[in-house]
């Protein structure tokens, strides 16, 4: 514990603290039951405090947090989001594991060597993507997802999210800030049907500001590596 609380800096602690409170007052307020969620949000939220910090442990809870929201979206008829994090964030965050282990920072396996791609590179990106999205809007159509167009944005910004972070990109954490505007968007409808998704809806929120802080961190550990 001691070596974790020097790990990190204070404004990191305080950020990881505000966040798993606002998420456990949502709990006990607008839920009580569903204590997966609980720990899918508390899993969800530590891993995203080890990815500003470029280390790889953030990718090894991913995995998990994307096997419970999988779970936790197939309740709500959210298939693309089941069929997203399941079938691709969750092998993706594998892939980048492994990623991140093979490029420390100088043989620092707590820190990964930033990268950055090329245009070319972000031309195929793009164009994957849009390929992604094309197929899985009809494999969502075909099995009647709920909120079908902003469960197809979801499944863009995640595939351009894991793409980025496999390869150690900083801007993956804005892809990711994208992707929590439309998960909250996604569960503020979900919440018009039952009180109980307000705590996810404040799961992502708390995401939101966690990968936003990450972007602005991985711009620091860019700088100081170049340097």
């Amino acid at each position: 514990m001691k070596k974790l609380v020097e790990y990190f800096s204070r404004a990191e602690i305080i950020l990881w603290s505000l966040s798993v409170f606002s998420i456990v007052l949502s709990f006990c307020i607008f839920d009580r039951e569903s204590y997966l969620s609980l720990i899918a949000s508390l899993i969800g939220v530590t891993s995203l405090i080890f990815n500003a910090k470029g280390n790889h442990i953030g990718q090894l809870l991913m995995v998990a947090f994307s096997l419970l929201y999988g779970i936790i979206s197939y309740s709500f008829a959210y298939y693309g989001e089941m069929f997203t994090y399941l079938g691709m964030t969750m092998p993706m965050a594998v892939v980048a594991l492994i990623a991140w282990l093979k490029n420390p920072y100088k043989g620092n396996k707590a820190e990964v060597k930033v990268n950055s791609i090329g245009k070319a590179e972000q031309i195929l990106m793009w164009f994957l993507s849009i390929v992604v999205t094309v197929v899985f809007f009809f494999l969502l159509k075909y099995f009647n997802t709920s909120n079908i167009i902003p469960s197809t944005l979801s499944v863009t910004t995640s595939f351009i999210a894991v793409y980025l972070t496999f390869r150690r990109c900083p801007t993956f954490a804005l892809a990711y800030a994208a992707n929590d505007i439309v998960l909250i968007i996604l569960w503020i409808m979900a919440s018009n049907t039952d009180i109980r998704y307000i705590s996810v809806v404040v799961c992502f929120a708390a995401f939101l500001l966690n990968d936003i802080y990450g972007y602005i961190n991985w711009q620091r550990m860019k700088k100081r590596q170049s340097a």
